[in-house]
């Protein structure tokens, strides 16, 4: 087996805010990150803040993946949206017995990440799909409160991040997720199924259990996908306080989710909103929060909560922990979402905290 400083984690986005903490955390498990994206000079920075001499790989994401299916790469990790169009390329071009991860939160890219199970144990190799603050703590914290327990009859799942910004643009893969949500024109589970629901509907104002309020809505996001596959709850629903909307915002949403089934004019908000320009500035709560109220036929309600740290900072480690895992051969074949692979201990043992109320 070759030596583990020799095997290369692929980062995509690298010059982007979780890229570069990811980079840092790949370096620091003893591991080579490689450094991907489209400008040089960015790279050149992120790489000066490493220890030796990055390896640099900068183009188009055309360019870069036939360089990827040429490599010795170990793992790819891909933090570049939308995921639902660059998770099927970079997944195609994966060299043999490369494994694949990203911090993806899409509906539809998880569930095409998903599908590929059955194909990707034949050929041995791992994808993880949604390796993140919203994802691993919903997931983790909705299976720590039914564990033991029958079926529930309904579940609601709220992700209350508290992120820090740094002067910048919004980037894409924040971007996708969101068009994505507005496209797919809400949606949550009833009767066992799909059904559409307006973002920002439901709203709730939710008291932390270090007693700050927020008001989370619904959206769809891949939360709602996690909480339904962890829960098999016939009636769930997924929101967050980013759709802590006021009612006039939320009587807007029909119509832009309207507009948003348009191909055309989906890749043109998609554009426009990544490059939006953001305002730096502190989290504004010292902890972020993954809640999970879940109900039973009984009348029985249990809610359970994961407290984490600034989320995007989350989002990293988690990313950069999986890719290590996968390096070592800690993971197995298959396509999963990051709980289901490792279990809650991804969470705890990146500093999350369980408690159930």
């Amino acid at each position: 087996m070759n030596d583990e400083s020799n095997r290369e984690i692929w980062v995509l986005g690298a010059a982007g805010r979780t890229g570069r903490v990811i980079a840092q955390r790949v370096q620091d498990a003893g591991f080579r990150p490689v450094l991907v994206g489209r400008d040089r000079s960015k790279l050149e920075r992120v790489a000066q803040g490493l220890d030796g001499t990055p390896r640099l790989v900068v183009g188009t994401l055309a360019e870069t993946l036939v360089e990827l299916a040429a490599s010795d790469a170990s793992v790819v990790v891909s933090t570049v949206g939308p995921f639902v169009d660059t998770a099927p390329q970079v997944i195609d071009a994966l060299p043999v017995g490369a494994h694949y991860v990203d911090i993806n939160n899409e509906i539809d890219a998880i569930e095409y990440a998903l599908s590929l199970h059955d194909q990707l144990v034949a050929a041995d190799r791992t994808v993880v799909s949604a390796a993140g603050f919203g994802v691993l703590g919903i997931e983790v914290t909705l299976l720590h409160v039914i564990e033991g327990m029958p079926t529930p009859s309904r579940v609601r799942v709220d992700a209350l991040p508290s992120v820090a910004t740094e002067p910048g643009l919004l980037g894409a893969a924040l971007a996708g997720t969101i068009i994505d949500g507005f496209r797919a024109g809400g949606r949550r589970v009833s009767g066992g199924k799909y059904v559409r629901d307006n973002p920002g509907s439901g709203p709730e104002r939710i008291t932390t259990p270090s007693g700050e309020v927020q008001l989370s809505g619904s959206f769809p996001s891949g939360e709602l996908l996690t909480a339904w596959r962890a829960s098999g709850a016939p009636e769930v629903m997924s929101a967050g306080s980013a759709m802590g909307l006021s009612p006039v915002a939320r009587a807007a949403i029909p119509a832009a989710s309207a507009i948003m089934r348009s191909a055309r004019l989906r890749r043109f908000a998609a554009g426009r909103l990544a490059n939006m320009k953001l305002k730096g500035g502190p989290a504004p709560r010292e902890f972020s929060w993954s809640r999970a109220r879940v109900e039973w036929p009984d009348g029985t309600v249990r809610t359970g909560w994961l407290r984490s740290g600034e989320g995007m900072n989350f989002t990293a480690d988690v990313a950069a922990e999986v890719a290590v895992r996968l390096v070592r051969g800690l993971g197995k074949p298959g396509a999963y979402t990051p709980g289901a692979l490792f279990g809650p201990s991804l969470a705890t043992d990146l500093g999350a905290t369980l408690l159930v109320e």
